[in-house]
């Protein structure tokens, strides 16, 4: 994704926005919500991300001989949640996805191994309410690449946590994916203007395979 070109391009670009991150030597992989309520159409939250569960699954096997960690997100609520989650009264779709349902399943595409963590959200930010800060400082992370769903809800809000937390991102543009195509593009824009680098899966493959 280029920053110029464009009247909106030249805008950021005079802001200052757009410089690149400065990339660590132990990355982690954050795997946003690549469950099957979000990848199985026929669930109202989901769509059909055949392509980047596929793009995904090639980087977390390229990731395995340098020994760089992966963590896999899932959301999920109780039949209590169900009630008192406010977050549920603005997407009442995604009451599906309701603890032991597959709705919260990691899709069974991706090569998920008992050596990956698992971490289960409520809400959009994987971050929020969840042990993930301190998973990421047990791993020595230096860097967090973000994969998954979808990139204007829970990519976007983890991405700018991660941020926020300290931590340099890299987002695999074929590796994150949406419900539609503009507010995936908008929010793939926005990641790149401020918040980390959204780079090429072969570029992400280079970098984990590099990281030893």
């Amino acid at each position: 994704m280029s920053l110029h070109g464009s009247e909106t391009d030249e805008t950021y670009d005079r802001a200052g926005f757009g410089a690149p991150v400065r990339r660590g030597e132990r990355p982690v992989i954050v795997v946003v919500d690549l469950t099957t309520g979000f990848t199985d159409p026929s669930y109202p939250t989901g769509a059909d991300l055949t392509d980047v569960v596929t793009a995904t699954a090639s980087l977390v096997l390229a990731a395995r001989p340098g020994g760089v960690p992966v963590i896999y997100t899932t959301i999920g609520y109780t039949p209590a949640e169900l009630d008192t989650v406010v977050w549920l009264d603005k997407a009442p779709g995604m009451r599906a996805l309701a603890v032991g349902s597959p709705a919260v399943d990691v899709d069974p595409r991706l090569p998920r191994t008992d050596a990956d963590h698992l971490i289960m959200k409520k809400g959009a930010s994987a971050f929020f309410g969840t042990p993930l800060a301190t998973t990421l400082a047990s791993l020595g992370a230096d860097t967090v690449i973000v994969c998954g769903a979808t990139t204007s809800g829970c990519v976007r809000a983890t991405v700018v946590d991660a941020l926020q937390s300290g931590y340099p991102v890299l987002v695999p543009r074929e590796c994150v994916g949406d419900r539609a195509q503009g507010p995936h593009d908008a929010n793939l824009f926005d990641i790149e203007a401020k918040y980390g680098d959204v780079i090429d899966l072969a570029d992400a493959l280079a970098y984990v395979e590099g990281s030893k």
